[in-house]
């Protein structure tokens, strides 16, 4: 079993029925997916980089990255109707539970000038999204080899009822929050 599923069954689910005051399992909030995307907008002029971020996103995610193409055709941009611009990966399982808590324990804390992740980046219903400016973070990419710096943006999608409930099950999944002022 993996390392953070056990910890969640173990420790954190117990802790959360007592703190929300609820002796039914499954109306504890869970985490359902992870999606991790990249919008490779350059690969407009390099095609060769959508080819490069789909590797790099592969081994990141350990699992092949599905290509997004452009819905709208934009004039401004040169962005043309069905333009493949961006790949996505959505977790789910075991795999998901892996990358969670390489995120939390091995990415993070690589990121440089770190201060904690931004509290308000919730979206009303228990979900949290995040973004990586480099994928140089995650010991899966050489640095040496990499070609291309790329961002990425990861969404975690909980069960949660409200931002409450959400913020308190990723806090006890590891995630490092920045303090805000006048909260404990």
């Amino acid at each position: 079993m993996v390392r953070l599923l056990e910890k969640y069954t173990g420790e954190i689910r117990p802790t959360l029925g007592e703190e929300f005051g609820r002796s039914n399992l499954l109306s504890l909030p869970r985490l359902s997916k992870v999606v991790v995307s990249m919008g490779v907008g350059k690969a407009l002029q390099e095609k060769k980089r959508l080819a490069a971020a789909a590797g790099d996103l592969a081994r990141i995610t350990g699992q092949k990255p599905m290509i997004c193409k452009a819905r709208k055709s934009v004039s401004s941009f040169k962005l043309r109707r069905g333009y493949e611009i961006g790949l996505k990966v959505t977790l789910r399982g075991k795999r998901m539970w892996e990358f969670v808590d390489r995120l939390v324990n091995v990415a993070i804390p690589r990121i440089r000038d770190f201060r904690g992740l931004n509290p308000g980046s919730f979206d009303g219903h228990g979900n949290y999204s995040l973004g990586v400016t480099e994928q140089s973070v995650f010991p899966e990419i050489d640095i040496s080899k990499l070609e291309y710096p790329q961002g990425m943006d990861i969404t975690f999608v909980t069960t949660a009822r409200n931002d409450a409930e959400a913020r308190r099950l990723l806090t006890l999944l590891g995630m490092p929050f920045r303090q805000v002022e006048g909260q404990v």
